[in-house]
Order: structure tokens, then sequence, then C-alpha cells
């Protein structure tokens, strides 16, 4: 079987700076702080709720997590504005070497799929809009299963759900916390370093291989 390779979705192949181009419309002195605590603590609330076993769809936990950024920084907004913020999830455009690095992939043999915290419909609503849904076999959600990545079983259900072994499946990402998760799980993991300010965790896990760009990832990678 040809290698597989599971792509994360935000922040590795959409650019989430949209949400971060809003937030400046509306508190301009706080928008790079505001996002970062939204990102920190949507990614919190998942990993707890995992840990808890009291599963709620990512999207709860991206709009618990606004809540939580509002008090943290004294901000106010509108309905109206969280409503925006929520809604430009749905939108947001792929990066720009996305397209072509796919296209490159799937030319060489690689199975490509999508592999996400997202509920799949939202999913596939938004590679749909950012013109890339077309280069995958399908989508794959961890809310089939009620948990979140890190957990064993996502990485699991990916594997079943691609019918494919561990050792012949690749995790692609953008987040240390995935590929860690990916390849204590038994699959390679390629870490995509899209700023080099980004550090991965200094643990005795580290990613298979690490690019800057999937330009660079398309070059490197052969069955």
């Amino acid at each position: 079987m040809n290698t597989t390779l599971a792509f994360d979705v935000y922040g590795t192949l959409i650019n989430t700076n949209g949400v971060q181009v809003l937030l400046e419309k509306f508190i301009p002195n706080k928008a790079n702080i505001f996002s970062q605590t939204w990102r920190d603590k949507q990614l919190e609330y998942s990993f707890r709720r995992g840990h808890m076993q009291n599963y709620v769809g990512f999207e709860v936990c991206t709009a618990q997590a606004l809540e939580y950024s509002c008090k943290f920084h004294d901000v106010e907004l509108s309905s109206k504005q969280k409503e925006e913020l929520m809604a430009i999830y749905a939108i947001l455009p792929s990066f720009d070497d996305v397209k072509p690095a796919l296209e490159r992939l799937k030319q060489k043999g690689f199975r490509l799929f999508a592999f996400s915290n997202g509920k799949k419909a939202a999913v596939e609503k938004l590679l749909i809009n950012a013109g890339i849904s077309e280069l995958f076999l399908d989508v794959v959600s961890v809310d089939d299963i009620k948990t979140f990545k890190p957990s064993p079983a996502v990485y699991g259900h990916f594997l079943r759900s691609a019918n494919v072994k561990s050792n012949e499946a690749w995790l692609i990402s953008s987040n240390p916390f995935d590929v860690t998760g990916a390849i204590s799980a038994g699959m390679k993991a390629a870490w995509i370093q899209r700023s080099s300010k980004a550090i991965f965790d200094p643990w005795e896990i580290q990613p298979t291989i690490t690019v800057d760009s999937l330009t660079q990832l398309a070059k490197q990678l052969n069955h």
C-alpha cells in the first residue's frame, strides 16, 4: 500500500491569520495577545475535556475559550462580533504552499487525508472553501470517537479509518503536541515549523523530520 499522510488542518493547511485580522479591527491594541490566549485556551479546553472524558465539539471549546479571553483581557465584544469571530473559522484560506505541495504529493502516489479536532462537516466546508478538498481521500474527525488529540485513541481511529498500519502512515502537523502524540502511537510524523520562533517541546520524542513548509515536505518525502 502507498504511504498514507494525515494532515492536521488548522495552522498546518489553513492559515488562521484571518482571525487576527478581524481581532485587529475589533480590539487593535490587544489583538495579538488576545489571539494567543484564545488559541492556548482552545487547546487547553480540548485537552481537559479529553482527560475528563467529558466531550463537547471543538467549536464549543473554541467558543468557551473566546469567552475566557474576553474576561481575562477585560475586553467587551458584542454578540455580533463574537459570531463573526466564530464564523470566520469556516472561511479561512489555506497557506500559499498548500495546494501545490498537496498536488505534488498526490502525483507521487501518497494517500492524503485531512485529520482534525474539528467536526467532519465543518472541516469539509473549510477545505472546499480553500479549494483543496478534492485532493484528499477523506476527512477523519476525532468527533467520531468523542475525544481529542493527542489521545492514543484518536490516532488509532485514524489508522482504522484510513485502513493503514501505523508504520505506513505519517502525521503532518505544525502542532508539536500532535506530532508527539502520533509518534507515541507508532506513526511517523513531520513537524511543519512555519515560524522560526516556534519551539518543539524538549522531550525524548522528536519529529521524524522537521521542515519549514509543505513545499519542503513534498521535496523530501518519498515512498
